[in-house]
Protein backbone atom coordinates (compact mmCIF):
# COMPACT_ATOMS: atom_id res chain seq x y z
CA UNK A 1 0.00 0.00 0.00
CA UNK A 2 0.96 3.51 -0.85
CA UNK A 3 1.76 6.03 2.10
CA UNK A 4 3.03 9.61 2.43
CA UNK A 5 6.56 10.13 2.87
CA UNK A 6 6.94 13.82 1.89
CA UNK A 7 7.26 16.49 4.80
CA UNK A 8 4.61 16.55 7.34
CA UNK A 9 4.69 20.31 7.76
CA UNK A 10 3.29 20.83 3.92
CA UNK A 11 0.01 19.30 5.21
CA UNK A 12 0.22 21.43 7.74
CA UNK A 13 0.25 24.54 5.26
CA UNK A 14 -2.12 23.16 3.34
CA UNK A 15 -4.85 22.79 5.52
CA UNK A 16 -3.91 26.13 7.19
CA UNK A 17 -4.34 24.50 10.83
CA UNK A 18 -1.78 22.27 12.90
CA UNK A 19 -2.21 18.33 12.81
CA UNK A 20 0.47 17.76 15.19
CA UNK A 21 1.96 14.98 13.09
CA UNK A 22 5.67 15.36 14.11
CA UNK A 23 5.27 14.90 18.16
CA UNK A 24 6.85 17.34 20.76
CA UNK A 25 8.63 19.07 17.70
CA UNK A 26 5.01 20.55 16.87
CA UNK A 27 4.94 21.91 20.43
CA UNK A 28 8.34 23.69 20.52
CA UNK A 29 9.21 24.14 16.60
CA UNK A 30 6.33 24.20 14.47
CA UNK A 31 6.67 26.10 11.11
CA UNK A 32 2.99 27.15 12.07
CA UNK A 33 3.84 29.06 14.61
CA UNK A 34 6.48 30.29 12.94
CA UNK A 35 4.65 31.44 10.01
CA UNK A 36 2.37 33.22 12.44
CA UNK A 37 4.72 35.17 14.04
CA UNK A 38 5.91 36.37 10.89
CA UNK A 39 2.82 37.61 9.71
CA UNK A 40 2.17 39.43 13.34
CA UNK A 41 1.73 43.33 12.25
CA UNK A 42 1.63 42.76 8.55
CA UNK A 43 -2.41 42.51 8.93
CA UNK A 44 -4.44 39.28 8.41
CA UNK A 45 -4.35 37.86 4.54
CA UNK A 46 -7.74 37.10 2.90
CA UNK A 47 -8.41 33.52 2.44
CA UNK A 48 -10.67 32.74 -0.39
CA UNK A 49 -14.20 32.01 0.51
CA UNK A 50 -14.18 28.28 0.61
CA UNK A 51 -17.51 26.33 -1.33
CA UNK A 52 -19.63 23.90 0.89
CA UNK A 53 -17.78 20.82 -0.81
CA UNK A 54 -14.71 22.53 0.14
CA UNK A 55 -15.16 23.07 3.70
CA UNK A 56 -16.46 19.20 3.87
CA UNK A 57 -13.54 18.17 1.95
CA UNK A 58 -10.68 20.00 4.28
CA UNK A 59 -12.70 18.37 7.31
CA UNK A 60 -12.00 15.23 5.46
CA UNK A 61 -8.97 15.68 4.58
CA UNK A 62 -7.56 16.93 7.78
CA UNK A 63 -8.81 13.35 9.69
CA UNK A 64 -7.20 11.42 7.14
CA UNK A 65 -3.75 13.98 7.41
CA UNK A 66 -3.65 13.09 10.67
CA UNK A 67 -4.25 9.18 10.59
CA UNK A 68 -1.60 8.97 7.97
CA UNK A 69 -3.92 6.77 6.19
CA UNK A 70 -4.51 7.06 2.27
CA UNK A 71 -7.95 7.22 0.85
CA UNK A 72 -8.73 4.02 -0.14
CA UNK A 73 -8.44 2.74 3.10
CA UNK A 74 -9.93 5.70 4.83
CA UNK A 75 -12.95 5.28 2.78
CA UNK A 76 -12.95 1.61 3.86
CA UNK A 77 -13.42 2.50 7.21
CA UNK A 78 -15.68 5.38 6.95
CA UNK A 79 -18.45 2.46 5.04
CA UNK A 80 -17.70 0.22 7.84
CA UNK A 81 -18.69 2.35 9.88
CA UNK A 82 -21.73 3.43 8.13
CA UNK A 83 -22.63 -0.41 8.71
CA UNK A 84 -22.24 -0.12 12.66
CA UNK A 85 -25.33 0.94 14.86
CA UNK A 86 -24.78 3.91 15.91
CA UNK A 87 -24.25 7.54 14.78
CA UNK A 88 -21.85 7.30 11.85
CA UNK A 89 -19.24 9.91 12.92
CA UNK A 90 -19.38 8.82 16.53
CA UNK A 91 -18.78 5.46 15.27
CA UNK A 92 -15.74 6.54 12.54
CA UNK A 93 -13.88 8.28 15.27
CA UNK A 94 -14.22 5.92 17.54
CA UNK A 95 -12.43 3.47 14.71
CA UNK A 96 -9.36 6.27 14.37
CA UNK A 97 -9.05 6.11 17.03
CA UNK A 98 -8.71 2.37 18.25
CA UNK A 99 -6.68 1.37 15.22
CA UNK A 100 -3.17 -0.05 16.92
CA UNK A 101 -0.75 2.45 15.49
CA UNK A 102 -3.06 5.69 17.54
CA UNK A 103 -3.53 3.52 20.80
CA UNK A 104 0.16 3.68 20.51
CA UNK A 105 1.13 6.26 20.47
CA UNK A 106 -1.86 7.51 22.97
CA UNK A 107 -0.23 5.28 25.65
CA UNK A 108 2.64 7.34 24.76
CA UNK A 109 4.97 4.78 23.31
CA UNK A 110 5.82 7.07 20.83
CA UNK A 111 5.01 10.67 20.64
CA UNK A 112 3.62 10.99 17.19
CA UNK A 113 1.34 9.01 14.81
CA UNK A 114 4.60 8.27 12.45
CA UNK A 115 6.84 6.62 15.42
CA UNK A 116 4.03 4.31 16.47
CA UNK A 117 3.55 3.04 13.16
CA UNK A 118 6.98 2.73 13.08
CA UNK A 119 7.17 0.62 16.11
CA UNK A 120 4.38 -1.52 15.40
CA UNK A 121 5.23 -2.51 11.98
CA UNK A 122 8.93 -3.51 13.08
CA UNK A 123 7.00 -5.75 15.46
CA UNK A 124 7.74 -4.76 18.61
CA UNK A 125 4.11 -4.65 19.90
CA UNK A 126 1.38 -7.27 21.35
CA UNK A 127 -1.91 -7.40 21.23
CA UNK A 128 -2.81 -10.35 24.11
CA UNK A 129 0.75 -11.68 24.03
CA UNK A 130 1.04 -11.90 20.33
CA UNK A 131 2.91 -9.76 17.61
CA UNK A 132 1.12 -7.54 15.93
CA UNK A 133 2.63 -5.51 12.91
CA UNK A 134 -0.56 -3.96 11.29
CA UNK A 135 -1.25 -0.64 12.18
CA UNK A 136 -4.45 -0.34 11.18
CA UNK A 137 -5.55 -3.41 13.61
CA UNK A 138 -8.63 -2.47 15.46
CA UNK A 139 -7.93 -2.88 18.97
CA UNK A 140 -11.21 -4.27 21.10
CA UNK A 141 -12.24 -3.55 24.64
CA UNK A 142 -10.43 -5.27 26.76
CA UNK A 143 -7.32 -6.18 24.42
CA UNK A 144 -3.59 -5.99 26.21
CA UNK A 145 -1.10 -3.80 24.71
CA UNK A 146 2.56 -4.57 25.68
CA UNK A 147 5.23 -2.83 24.09
CA UNK A 148 8.71 -5.26 23.69
CA UNK A 149 11.34 -5.14 26.50
CA UNK A 150 14.30 -4.60 24.38
CA UNK A 151 12.53 -1.06 22.79
CA UNK A 152 11.14 0.18 26.53
CA UNK A 153 15.13 1.36 27.34
CA UNK A 154 15.44 3.55 23.99
CA UNK A 155 14.90 7.43 23.76
CA UNK A 156 11.93 7.32 21.87
CA UNK A 157 10.14 5.46 24.37
CA UNK A 158 11.12 7.49 27.19
CA UNK A 159 10.47 11.17 25.20
CA UNK A 160 6.88 9.27 24.13
CA UNK A 161 6.25 8.25 27.88
CA UNK A 162 7.59 11.63 29.19
CA UNK A 163 5.48 13.68 27.15
CA UNK A 164 2.52 11.84 27.71
CA UNK A 165 2.92 12.46 31.37
CA UNK A 166 3.95 16.00 31.17
CA UNK A 167 1.05 16.91 28.90
CA UNK A 168 -1.56 14.21 30.01
CA UNK A 169 -2.25 13.14 26.71
CA UNK A 170 -3.08 9.70 28.09
CA UNK A 171 -6.73 9.13 28.32
CA UNK A 172 -9.08 7.84 30.72
CA UNK A 173 -10.52 5.13 28.18
CA UNK A 174 -6.12 3.83 28.41
CA UNK A 175 -5.16 1.88 31.82
CA UNK A 176 -1.30 2.01 31.90
CA UNK A 177 0.81 -0.10 34.04
CA UNK A 178 4.30 1.82 34.11
CA UNK A 179 5.74 -0.94 35.75
CA UNK A 180 5.11 -3.47 32.90
CA UNK A 181 5.06 -0.95 29.88
CA UNK A 182 1.32 -2.37 29.10
CA UNK A 183 -2.19 -1.11 28.58
CA UNK A 184 -5.70 -2.39 28.49
CA UNK A 185 -8.25 -0.47 26.32
CA UNK A 186 -11.09 -0.58 28.86
CA UNK A 187 -13.80 1.19 26.96
CA UNK A 188 -14.71 2.62 23.91
CA UNK A 189 -13.87 6.37 23.56
CA UNK A 190 -16.44 8.86 23.83
CA UNK A 191 -16.12 11.87 21.11
CA UNK A 192 -14.85 14.35 23.96
CA UNK A 193 -11.73 11.96 24.19
CA UNK A 194 -10.94 11.94 20.42
CA UNK A 195 -7.65 13.10 19.58
CA UNK A 196 -9.20 14.03 16.34
CA UNK A 197 -10.40 17.58 16.38
CA UNK A 198 -12.34 17.41 13.28
CA UNK A 199 -16.17 17.81 12.78
CA UNK A 200 -17.36 14.39 11.91
CA UNK A 201 -20.74 15.75 10.74
CA UNK A 202 -19.31 17.34 7.92
CA UNK A 203 -17.18 14.31 6.87
CA UNK A 204 -20.50 11.88 7.34
CA UNK A 205 -22.06 14.71 4.69
CA UNK A 206 -18.90 14.82 2.28
CA UNK A 207 -19.19 11.21 2.09
CA UNK A 208 -23.01 11.41 1.22
CA UNK A 209 -22.75 13.18 -1.33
Amino acid sequence: MSRYTGPSCKKCRKLACKLFLKGTKCYSNCVMDKLASAKKGKGMQRRAKLSEYAIRLHEKQKARFISGMTEVPFANLFEKATKSTGQTGEQFLKYLETRLDNVVKRIGFASSLRGARQIVLHGHIKVNDKVVNVPSYQVKVGDKISLDSKLAASVMVKQGLEDAEKRALRPSFIEFDASKNTATLLRWPDRSESSYPVNDQLIVEHYSK
